[in-house]
C-alpha cells in the first residue's frame, strides 16, 4: 500500500508539474525565462531606425587578392630573338641599375623596341599604347626618309655630282620658295613648290589613308608586308621580327639626327655633311665645345 501511495503521489506531482508549466524545476524555469526575455527584448530606437531604412552596417568585404603582374610575353624560340623580345630582353639600363620588377606591367616585351622605358606612363591604357606606338613608328619612318634627303644630295654635290648650286636642305627649300626648280646630276627637274606639295599630299597622303583605314585588309597595319615588301625580306617570321626591331631602332636614331640637323643649321648656317667634313679635318678645332665657346667663326643664316 505504501508503494502504491508513493506512485500515486508521484503521478499527481507529474500532472501538477505539467499543468503549472513545470514550476517545480525552478532552475530550468529561470533559465528558459531569461532566454525568452533576451530573445523578445525590444531593440533600441536607433537600431529600429537602422533596420527600418536598411542602413544596417554590412560586413566588410574580403580584401581583394593581390594584383598579379601582367602576363609576360613568352620567351622567344631563338637566342637572337630573346635579346629583343620576352621577359629576358635588353632593357634601357643594365641589370644592376634597374630591377625588372620596376618596369611597367604593360611593357612585357611583346612589341619591337620595348626596352621597358615609359617614364610618363603614356602607354598605361591599351588604346593609348597602340596609338603612341603607331605615332612613333610613323614619325620614325618620316625621319629616316628626311635624314636621307638631308645627307645624300649634299654629299653628292660635295664630291662631284651636281645637285644644284647648293644642295643643302634648307637652301633647296628656299630655292623652291623663290620659284626655282631642282637639279640633280646636271639634269633640271621641272617641278616647283606647288607641284612638289601636291605630289606629296596625293602619294604619301593616299598611302597613309589606306594604312590608317586598313583599306587593303592587312593583319598588321603598322607592318603590313605583302606589296610593301617587294624583296620578300619578311617571309621568315623570325627574320621579320628582327627587322621590326632594326626599323624602330634606326628610326629613333633618325629622329634624334633630324633634331641635330635643325640645331646645327641654326648655329653654323651649314648642312650636316659640311659640318662633318669640318669636324673630321680638325676634330679639336671644330666640335660642339668650340661652337658653344664661340671660338669658331659661324654665321647662322637661315
Amino acid at each position: 500500500m505504501a508503494s502504491m501511495r508513493a506512485l500515486g503521489s508521484t503521478a499527481a506531482l507529474g500532472r501538477a508539474d505539467q499543468i503549472l508549466w513545470n514550476p517545480l524545476n525552478l532552475n530550468k524555469l529561470a533559465a528558459s525565462t531569461a532566454a525568452s526575455r533576451s530573445s523578445t527584448r525590444p531593440t533600441s530606437p536607433s537600431l529600429q531606425v537602422v533596420s527600418l531604412f536598411g542602413f544596417k552596417k554590412k560586413a566588410a568585404p574580403p580584401p581583394p587578392p593581390p594584383k598579379s603582374k601582367a602576363k609576360a610575353a613568352a620567351a622567344p624560340a631563338t637566342e637572337e630573338l630573346a635579346k629583343w623580345y620576352g621577359p629576358d630582353r635588353r632593357i634601357f639600363l643594365p641589370e644592376g641599375l634597374l630591377d625588372r620588377d620596376d618596369i611597367p606591367e604593360y611593357l612585357n616585351g611583346e612589341v619591337p623596341g620595348d626596352y621597358g622605358y615609359d617614364p610618363f606612363g603614356l602607354g598605361r591604357k591599351p588604346e593609348n599604347f597602340d596609338k603612341y606606338q603607331a605615332y612613333e613608328l610613323i614619325h620614325a619612318r618620316w625621319a629616316m626618309l628626311g635624314a636621307a634627303g638631308f645627307i645624300i644630295p649634299e654629299a653628292f654635290n660635295k664630291f662631284g655630282a651636281y645637285c644644284g648650286p647648293e644642295a643643302v636642305w634648307f637652301k633647296t627649300g628656299a630655292l623652291l620658295l623663290d620659284g626655282g626648280t631642282l637639279s640633280y646630276f646636271g639634269a633640271s627637274i621641272p617641278i616647283n613648290l606647288i607641284a612638289a606639295v601636291v605630289a606629296e599630299v596625293v602619294l604619301v597622303g593616299g598611302a597613309e589613308y589606306y594604312r590608317a583605314t586598313n583599306g587593303l585588309n592587312f593583319d598588321d597595319k603598322l607592318h603590313p608586308g605583302g606589296p610593301f615588301d617587294p624583296l620578300g625580306l619578311a617571309k621568315d617570321p623570325d627574320q621579320f621580327a628582327l627587322l621590326k626591331v632594326k626599323e624602330i631602332k634606326n628610326g629613333r636614331l633618325a629622329m634624334f639626327s633630324m633634331l641635330g640637323f635643325f640645331l646645327q643649321a641654326y648655329v653654323t648656317g651649314e648642312g650636316p655633311v659640311e659640318n662633318l667634313a669640318a669636324h673630321l679635318s680638325d676634330p679639336f678645332g671644330n666640335n660642339i665645345l668650340t661652337v658653344l665657346g664661340g671660338s669658331l667663326e659661324r654665321a647662322p643664316t637661315l
